[in-house]
């Protein structure tokens, strides 16, 4: 298994490009978002199991593929977690959706947990689990790791932009989770920043400090 995935399409490339610039609004912000979201998506569902029903079509009868229905749940991490799926949305329209509360403490920059709510049937699913940006990695961890305590055993990450570090911590943790990112940055600054990177994410996508 290809653990980790980079997309160099060039829409995605391009629309990271504006999400980086700090000129770039937060509505064009958001809006690239989700763009990216939806890509990244299309991406991660490829290997969705598929079967053969029969149909009419307007002028003869016709086999055709469709989804087997396999369960497919997105989970937000908060707070920028959310703009993620609102694209995802787009292409799964059925999915149910779950939001994990997970802040990095500014000075141990260790994950701290303040709200979960998953769907019920999260077990069964397939996760799609989304956060913007991955920059240590810590927050990635738990989110997971939270997840396998709830018996999830299908679980892959989308996220626009990841550190190094954080993705090869992410690999060693736990192995058996997949990573779709639109890139993959050097370092982190002494904040805890992804550099280059794009500043908050969350941030920039609400227009908040």
């Amino acid at each position: 298994m290809t653990q980790v995935h980079v997309m160099d399409h060039p829409l995605i490339v391009h629309k990271l490009s504006l999400m980086r610039d700090k000129c770039t609004g937060s509505k064009e912000f958001r809006e690239a978002v989700s763009e990216i979201s939806s890509l990244l998506c299309y991406e991660a569902s490829r290997e969705l199991p598929m079967k053969e029903v029969e149909i009419e079509t307007p002028v003869a009868h016709s086999k055709v593929s469709i989804i087997s229905g396999r369960k497919v749940a997105l989970v937000a991490i908060l707070r920028s977690g959310m703009g993620m799926v609102e694209g995802a949305l787009k292409l799964i329209p059925n999915a149910k959706v779950g939001h994990i509360g997970l802040y990095r403490d500014p000075k141990t920059m260790q994950p701290v947990e303040y709200y979960c709510k998953l769907p019920t049937d999260v077990a069964h699913s397939e996760v799609l689990l989304f956060d913007t940006m991955v920059a240590t990695g810590g927050t990635m961890n738990a989110a997971i790791q939270f997840l396998k305590n709830h018996d999830v055993q299908n679980i892959k990450i989308l996220c626009i932009l990841a550190a190094e570090g954080a993705v090869k911590s992410i690999i060693e943790e736990h192995p058996d989770v997949e990573i779709y990112c639109a890139g993959i940055d050097p370092e982190i600054n002494e904040n805890g920043y992804i550099v280059p990177g794009m500043g908050d994410a969350g941030n920039r996508m609400y227009g908040t400090k």
